[in-house]
């Protein structure tokens, strides 16, 4: 395995630019995840990391050796597209095996290397098959398998499940931990699922418009986002970014005002200048019976999803609060409902969208 690092790499089509400045180290081992809205980077990123796209400016390093200029088949990298890209003629064996028979490797290396990744991906009872007698997790479970008989230094998955239904993904998610863990490969993977990063990463690397805009573990993403675009992209339901106003600072503490919920006004355990317009950012699961801030929302829609269930209320900017309604009888579709807030759980950001931290 390998690790791989992205020093100020840039790439353009024509005259626009579309990633800036890229600078990331990627450790031997290390399970790392873009993640990000359509269109942001991600996918570009990887490419360029593959050899598929050539690199405008910067340097790309894999295992302390600079790969600009170096041919995609020789960069020890191996690649899961979001296709399965299979064969249909070819059994699994065939397709599993089938970079090793281009290389030249004797047929009794390729089907010791097919049988032991075979094994890996459980797919030892299938290698007789062809791709159009399995399911959709089978031929995925086939991709990935084509690239380990390869034995990369890093392994590429570029939104390898976004073709697969809900529970096949939720399958398919453990299965790559799992490998992972079994096989300490490098892996970056792509996705625009939060859930999927938030599931699979030892680091996540959010990007917006070609930046990245923060990396670091999925907790620590979760609980320190470094603005409100990542605030608002990472935690599923979404953490509440409520428009306010400082309206008194003293002491170390901030009064905010909410045009946007009545007028309310809370306090915070943090400075702020006096004002300055602000965003409160809020998860839903911080609210609670024992909070001591808090305001009135007209209670919309309840959603219940089983172990959970939550409340959504209307701002008079159109926007919405979200909160976990787990145990809260009075919140009732149509009715205006208090809502309270432990104030030290909650986050402040600036006007720009930068986190503001005591």
């Amino acid at each position: 395995m390998s690790g791989l690092t992205l020093d100020k790499v840039t790439k353009s089509f024509g005259g626009a630019q579309v990633i800036h400045g890229a600078d990331l180290a990627i450790q031997p081992g290390e399970f790392v995840v873009f993640v990000g809205p359509s269109g942001c980077g991600k996918s570009t990123l990887l490419r360029m990391i593959a050899g598929l796209e050539q690199i405008s400016s910067g340097t790309l390093t894999i295992g302390g050796k600079v790969m600009n200029d170096v041919n995609p088949a020789e960069r020890g990298v191996g690649m899961v597209f979001q296709s399965y890209a299979l064969y249909p003629h070819l059994t699994v064996a065939e397709n599993m095996g089938f970079s090793l028979r281009v290389a030249g490797r004797p047929l009794a290396e390729r089907m010791a290397r097919v049988r032991d990744v075979a094994e890996t991906l459980q797919l030892g009872a299938l290698l007789d098959r062809r791709p159009a007698q399995l399911s959709g997790g089978q031929r995925q479970r086939v991709a990935i398998g084509r690239v380990l008989v390869r034995q990369p230094g890093v392994f590429l998955f570029d939104e390898p499940l976004s073709n697969l239904d809900a529970e096949l993904r939720v399958s398919m998610r453990i299965e790559i931990a799992r490998l992972h863990r079994q096989l300490g490969a490098t892996i970056v993977y792509v996705t625009h699922d939060q859930t999927e990063a938030m599931t699979l990463a030892d680091r996540i690397v959010v990007l917006r418009a070609g930046r990245i805009e923060q990396v670091g573990a999925p907790l620590e993403l979760y609980r320190n986002p470094a603005n409100t675009f990542v605030a608002g992209f990472i935690g599923s339901p979404k953490m509440n970014l409520i428009p306010a106003e400082v309206v008194g600072s003293a002491a170390g503490r901030s009064l905010l005002a909410l045009p946007s919920l009545g007028g309310a006004q809370v306090e915070l355990p943090q400075p702020a200048p006096e004002g300055a317009k602000v965003t409160l950012g809020i998860r839903p699961e911080h609210f609670s019976a024992t909070g001591t801030a808090g305001f009135t929302l007209n209670i919309d829609v309840i959603e219940h999803l089983g172990a959970e269930s939550f409340a959504y209320g209307s701002r008079s900017d159109g926007g919405t609060v979200i909160l976990a309604a787990k145990g809260r009888d009075d919140l009732i579709p149509g009715q205006p409902a208090e809502t309270r807030f432990d104030p030290a759980q909650a986050l402040l950001f600036a006007e720009d969208g930068r986190r503001l931290v005591v």
